[in-house]
């Protein structure tokens, strides 16, 4: 009854963040004093993204006393845009956008999954012919969007250092990468492992990995300069307190963080500055 409940809150959610023009509902403790605004990247389809985090917030918003609002910008390009300007008081972006948010505004990381690490992935469809990365040179090759980290900035750099041109194709989000490859609308696209396990059997079986990149920490959740430590504090003890039962478990297999851990700038996503991945960065105004 309790996980009926849960998804049932998800989907209800998620419906009406989807149709209201208006502020959002509070997830989390409603007697707070403040709303803290929580951005997501938006990798996946935002009806996808508001009915696993909803509930996520609210149970967390409410062992933790604090209250959320949940948004969800239509493009990554827009979510940038915000970010840059500072606007999200918590977000969960990927790591590249933590390196830029961090000389930008400041941003500090705070948690991230400790089990699976990223990599990016460039897929084909499982009946290509294609064996190489070499196969892809002068061809058309979807990505969700020019500044996602492991799905295109680090596939482009690595295709750039073997002097393999292509032409990238930006269309929104992972799953419309792994569609537009099982269509044919392109010959290749780059995703990332977890985006490509989150797929239903019907559209991974489609699909063939044709080369993986090095692994990193994965996408933290981080927050603006302004949010207090004693917040962070908290917002971080009831995210590791889902995992001691079964309901948190799953609400954190819901969003790719299994097991959730304290991060540092420092030690997990300074070291990405080295990766020099400026010259393929596509910052646009709004």
């Amino acid at each position: 009854m309790r996980t009926l409940t849960r998804n049932l809150f998800g989907l209800l959610a998620g419906i009406f963040l989807l149709s209201s023009n208006t502020q959002a509902a509070c997830l989390g403790d409603t007697n707070a004093t403040k709303a803290y605004t929580f951005d997501v990247v938006p990798q996946l389809t935002a009806a996808k993204i508001y009915t696993t985090w909803s509930p996520l917030l609210q149970r967390v918003g409410h062992d933790a006393g604090l209250c959320f609002e949940l948004r969800v910008s239509a493009t990554i390009p827009e979510f940038e845009q915000k970010l840059l300007k500072g606007e999200p008081e918590f977000v969960f972006l990927n790591p590249y956008h933590a390196v830029l948010a961090n000389q930008k505004k400041k941003y500090q990381p705070l948690l991230a999954d400790s089990e699976d690490l990223l990599t990016g992935i460039l897929v084909v469809r499982a009946d290509s012919p294609i064996k190489s990365l070499e196969e892809l040179k002068g061809k058309s090759i979807s990505f969700p969007a020019p500044n996602a980290f492991a799905a295109s900035l680090l596939i482009r750099a690595e295709l750039a250092k073997k002097k393999i041109d292509i032409t990238p194709v930006f269309v929104k989000t992972h799953s419309n990468v792994y569609r537009s490859v099982i269509g044919k609308d392109a010959i290749a696209g780059g995703g990332v492992n977890n985006t490509l396990d989150n797929e239903a059997p019907e559209v991974r079986q489609q699909l063939r990995v044709l080369h993986e990149t090095p692994a990193y920490t994965p996408h933290p959740v981080a927050t603006h300069p302004s949010v207090s430590a004693a917040v962070r504090e908290r917002f971080l003890k009831a995210m590791l307190r889902l995992t001691q039962d079964e309901e948190g478990r799953k609400l954190l297999d819901g969003i790719n963080l299994h097991k959730p851990q304290a991060v540092t700038y420092a030690k997990h996503y300074k070291p990405l500055e080295s990766l020099q991945l400026e010259k393929f960065l596509v910052l646009t105004s709004q």
